[in-house]
């Protein structure tokens, strides 16, 4: 009986260790850190860019510090 007992501890050690995924904490860090893939438009030029990408001023999103200074 305590054979028994010992190998199926064995395989659930095994199991537990190698075999069950166990959840990724990198994926929340960097879906965290990655910026939106939303698009905003220049309020100068028009253009569009992604929201990390973008430049914002006064509550308005410019594409570059050109059209930013433009205003």
């Amino acid at each position: 009986m305590l054979k028994w007992l010992l190998v199926l501890a064995v395989i659930a050690g095994v199991y537990y260790f190698f075999i069950k995924k166990k959840p990724l904490k990198t994926s929340a860090k960097s879906a965290a850190k990655e910026p939106s893939s939303d698009m905003v438009a220049c309020v100068v030029c028009g253009t569009y860019c992604s929201l990390g990408d973008a430049l914002i001023k006064e509550r308005q999103y410019y594409c570059s510090k050109e059209c930013m200074e433009a205003m």
